[in-house]
């Protein structure tokens, strides 16, 4: 299934791009699904059909679906409260009910991410299209499976489990409950449906779309944007110049001045960037009758120049010219003044502008010292010694050249 994640600044108009990007996708006879969490419920507007926490068929092949994240959060804290049931009697403390339970902040970004797993499992479409909130937001959304997965790690590591037999006797030592059977069950199902879902993230036929107005602060958002999602590994394959002015606007109109802003913004943008641009139709697209005479792209064939999932991180091995391992890891748009590295352990945290990753560290290059870093044409390229202590004496082997984050 081909997965479209639609994301740009917000005022943009992602909403109504992602509502045509469905329509051109169903009606060039693939089986699609639009999904969304916008409260608002922008794509139903711009479809003219409301959609809610059930699919709703628009047309033939096209479905919209607003998953709704106060009855996920219901589910998810009723079946938390059962399997707890144990420790709640011992605190003494008393159950919710499930008509007074409200949703968390960060419910609906759980919930979107539950039901771009559930779609994509389901297999019941071919082409996905899913609204993602506002660029900043997007961006803390896609890299929350990855993080949540280690903090579980972290806090419950599975090698500990090994323990499990000792509990009992250790509870009794400290006087205190020890962590049970059943929290440890709930932590690797957590862990193995976050793990789905980043598995979705990162499959070859997932991709994201960016959609901005061409202009200055169209510009700034799109670059940024760029920065957090290589930084993620995520591939984008269309900038979506969005509401372009028309070319034969008069030159003593009003116009001219963002159309020259608009035609400067273009030209840089093409100069890195696959870019389709959409008319602005003069008044805001309702109905499918506005979204065809948009002619948003549909689901585009997977990239051949990058048929992987992720965009790769490889390591090339320089031992024999210059002594090292470099790391390669491309961040476009980045400066040096907005670069941070740090070695901690067998991980590695990069910090980009205003985004942060910690990455587990290519097995070949655990074994060795961080001898510096340099960043050319939008490629940050870390340099790693052999650390002689860790390397067999005399046969430093074991690099694979297409070794990947």
């Amino acid at each position: 299934m081909r997965s479209i994640l639609i994301t740009g600044p917000g005022g943009s108009g992602r909403s109504t791009v992602a509502a045509a990007t469905a329509l051109a996708a169903a009606r060039a006879g693939h089986r699609t699904l639009l999904l969304g969490a916008d409260r608002d419920d922008s794509l139903g507007v711009a479809l003219g059909v409301a959609s809610g926490p059930e699919p709703v068929d628009v047309e033939p092949g096209l479905r919209v679906w607003r998953p709704d994240p106060a009855r996920g959060f219901r589910d998810d804290l009723a079946a938390l409260q059962d399997r707890a049931a144990s420790a709640l009697e011992l605190l003494g403390a008393a159950r919710l009910d499930p008509e007074e339970l409200t949703p968390l902040p960060g419910a609906g970004e759980l919930a979107l991410l539950r039901a771009l797993r559930d779609a994509a499992l389901a297999e019941a479409h071919d082409v996905l299209v899913v609204d993602l909130p506002a660029a900043p937001q997007a961006l803390a959304l896609l890299a929350l499976p990855e993080e949540l997965r280690r903090y579980l790690r972290r806090l419950l590591p599975p090698e500990r489990q090994a323990a499990r037999a000792l509990r009992p006797m250790l509870g009794r030592l400290a006087g205190v409950p020890v962590p049970t059977e059943a929290l440890y069950e709930a932590v690797a199902r957590w862990d193995l449906e976050l793990a789905a879902a980043e598995a979705v993230l990162a499959d070859r036929d997932t991709v994201v779309r960016l959609v901005a107005e061409p202009g200055p602060a169209g510009a700034d958002a799109v670059r940024l944007a760029r920065l957090g999602l290589a930084l993620r590994g995520l591939r984008t394959d269309l900038l979506i110049a969005n509401r372009t002015l028309p070319e034969d606007t008069p030159a003593d109109s009003w116009l001219a001045g963002p159309l020259a802003q608009q035609r400067k913004t273009l030209d840089e943008w093409r100069a890195g960037h696959a870019v389709h641009t959409l008319p602005h139709l003069g008044r805001d697209p309702r109905g499918t009758d506005d979204l065809t005479a948009l002619a948003a792209p549909g689901a585009l064939g997977p990239d051949p120049v990058d048929p992987g999932g992720r965009v790769a991180w490889p390591v090339t091995d320089r031992r024999a010219e210059d002594g090292v391992l470099v790391w390669h890891i491309p961040l476009p748009g980045a400066t040096r003044d907005d670069l941070d590295l740090v070695r901690r352990g067998d991980e590695l945290v990069v910090t980009a502008g205003p985004f942060r990753r910690i990455v587990p560290l290519p097995s070949a290059l655990r074994r060795c010292t961080v001898a510096g870093a340099a960043l050319r044409e939008g490629t940050l390229a870390v340099r790693f010694t052999p650390d002689p202590r860790l390397w067999p004496s005399g046969n430093v082997v074991g690099t694979n050249r297409n070794d990947e984050a």
